[in-house]
C-alpha cells in the first residue's frame, strides 16, 4: 500500500518565507523532507537575499516576489505556476501587516486604513490566493493559512490583530464549504507564540513568550519544525477526509482557562 503521509508527486506553493526563523520557512522544509516541489515567493528586492538561499535549500523549483498589497503580483505568481507546471496540490499562506501604529493602539483607536490593510494583508490575500489556485488543483488540493490563538480569546497586547485572525479562521470554513466539492481541503494552523520577524512587531511580545511557556501544559514553546510537521500531515492524503478546522499547536497553551 501507498504510504499516505508521502508528498512525493505534489507541488506547493509557499507565500510568506521572510528567513530560516519563519513558520513558512518550517513548514516548507517538512513539505520538501516529505518529497513536495515547491514554489517559493519573497516580498521585495530586500527580503530577496534572505529567502533567495532559503529556496535553494529547499531546491525550490520557482522563486518570485509576491507583494500582495501591489496590484497584480500575487496573480501573476500563480500565471507562472500555470505555465510551468501541470498541476498545484497545496499553498501555504503565512502572511500578516498592521501598520506599527495601529498595532500598538487599543482596538477602540486603530485607524480605518490600518484596519482596512490588515484585514487585505492578512486575511484578504487568502481569499485571493485560493481563487486563483482552484483552477490549477486539478487533482483536488490544499489551501492552509495560519492564525493565532488571539482571534479566539483576548490576549493582551495582541491588540488589532485578534479581530483580524478571527476572520481569517471564519473565512477559513466558509472557503472549505465553497470549495469542498472540488477534492479542495482549507485549513488554519494556530502555533503557540514563536519569535519569528512578524511576531516582534507585537509589544511586549517576549512577555507573552514567557507565559505562553509557563502556562501550556507541556510547559515550553513549539518550534517552527512542529508547526511543519502538522502542515505536512494536513497537506497530505492521509488527511484527506478533513477540513475546514484550525489546529493548534501549542503544547495544549489553548486549553487553558
Amino acid at each position: 500500500m501507498d504510504n499516505p503521509f508521502s508528498l512525493a508527486g505534489k507541488k506547493g506553493l509557499i507565500v510568506g518565507i521572510a528567513n530560516d526563523n519563519s513558520i513558512a520557512y518550517g513548514c516548507a522544509r517538512y513539505f520538501r523532507r516529505m518529497g513536495a516541489e515547491l514554489a517559493i515567493t519573497y516580498l521585495n528586492d530586500k527580503a530577496k537575499p534572505h529567502v533567495e538561499p532559503l529556496a535553494t535549500e529547499l531546491d525550490a523549483l520557482l522563486l518570485g516576489p509576491c507583494d500582495v498589497r501591489e496590484s497584480g503580483q500575487l496573480k501573476g505568481v500563480y500565471d507562472r505556476l500555470a505555465e510551468d507546471w501541470d498541476k498545484l496540490d497545496f499553498c501555504l499562506h503565512s502572511i500578516a501587516y498592521a501598520p506599527m501604529a495601529d498595532l500598538h493602539a487599543p482596538v477602540v483607536d486603530c485607524s480605518r486604513e490600518g484596519f482596512s490593510m490588515a484585514m487585505d494583508v492578512s486575511c484578504h490575500s487568502f481569499l485571493r490566493m485560493a481563487q486563483y489556485a482552484a483552477p490549477l488543483m486539478t487533482e483536488g488540493g490544499t489551501m492552509l493559512t495560519v492564525s493565532f490563538y488571539g482571534g479566539r480569546k483576548v490576549v493582551e497586547h495582541y491588540n488589532m490583530m485578534g479581530p483580524v485572525k478571527a476572520a481569517l479562521e471564519s473565512a477559513t470554513k466558509y472557503m472549505a464549504a465553497d470549495l469542498g466539492e472540488r477534492g479542495i481541503r482549507v485549513h488554519a494552523i494556530s502555533p503557540g507564540p514563536l519569535q519569528t520577524r512578524a511576531a516582534s512587531g507585537i509589544d511586549r511580545f517576549d512577555e507573552l513568550l514567557e507565559a505562553a511557556a509557563k502556562r501550556a501544559p507541556q510547559r515550553h514553546l513549539v518550534t517552527i519544525d512542529d508547526c511543519g510537521a502538522l502542515a505536512a500531515f494536513l497537506v497530505s492524503d492521509g488527511a484527506k477526509a478533513m477540513t475546514g478546522s484550525t489546529f493548534f499547536v501549542d503544547g495544549g497553551y489553548h486549553i487553558m482557562g
